[in-house]
């Protein structure tokens, strides 16, 4: 009888088949556990990062005000504030995007502390 019509090594190699299969979807599964762990960990942490910002007390946040205004006195002064190129001297009158996107995140982050804030 030829082998690959033999039901007996077919039913063989479905089984090897199934336990290779059972075995990876093991795997998966405890990689998703893992994952959704993880996920539900750094929700938490979110969370509580979130309300502890928002109980900052409104001195810490003008300091930050300050710290802005340093930041753009720097700038302004032609040297870089962007962790790309932080502290080196720019191109005059050229503008760098990654500083300039900093600027936009604080005013971003302003806008929403006043709504918050109301």
């Amino acid at each position: 009888m030829n082998k690959l019509t033999d039901p007996y090594t077919q039913l063989d190699q479905v089984l090897n088949n199934l336990h290779t299969m059972i075995t990876t979807v093991e795997g998966l599964q405890n990689d998703l556990l893992e994952a959704l762990r993880e996920n539900t960990e750094l929700k938490i942490e979110n969370k509580l990062l979130r309300e502890k910002f928002n109980n900052i007390p409104e001195k810490h946040q003008e300091k930050t005000q300050d710290g802005m205004s340093g930041l753009k006195e720097i700038y302004q002064s032609g040297y870089h504030i962007c962790n790309m190129y932080y502290g080196s001297h720019r191109v005059e009158n050229e503008d760098c995007i990654f500083c300039l996107d900093i600027f936009d995140h604080q005013r971003g982050a302003g806008k929403k502390n006043n709504a918050n804030s109301k």
